[in-house]
């Protein structure tokens, strides 16, 4: 044989033979392979995140609802002021009424009477 026929025939192998590892290298079982491995890499770290994403959430929630119920408690001492106020009023007359009735039944028992002393047994 000829040695430009015998490279030519080498050649020809050798591509034949590179094309064949790259098919296999490239093979979609090893392609879900990698994937697999990937996964089962990655996973238990991926479900930590999630679960301490979701306990965030969870108090983040409780949070929200806390300052929702602060802020609800805070407008309604706020729209209670009229009430205060009508309280505060009626207080107010309350003690007037009550020192009134002092003076008015001051006046009319001028001499105090002596009370009896309890019996002792």
């Amino acid at each position: 044989m000829e040695e430009p026929e015998m490279q030519l025939k080498v050649k020809k192998v050798t591509d034949k033979f590179t094309e064949s590892i790259y098919v296999l290298a490239n093979e979609p079982s090893v392609a879900l392979y990698r994937l697999q491995e990937h996964v089962r890499r990655s996973l238990p770290e991926l479900a930590q995140h999630k679960s301490d994403i979701q306990s965030w959430e969870e108090q983040s929630q409780g949070a929200i609802y806390t300052v929702e119920y602060a802020c609800s408690a805070i407008k309604n001492m706020a729209d209670s002021s009229v009430y205060f106020r009508s309280i505060d009023s009626l207080l107010k007359q309350a003690t007037a009424i009550k020192e009134q009735l002092n003076a008015a039944q001051g006046r009319s028992t001028a001499a105090p009477q002596a009370k009896n002393p309890p019996a002792s047994s």
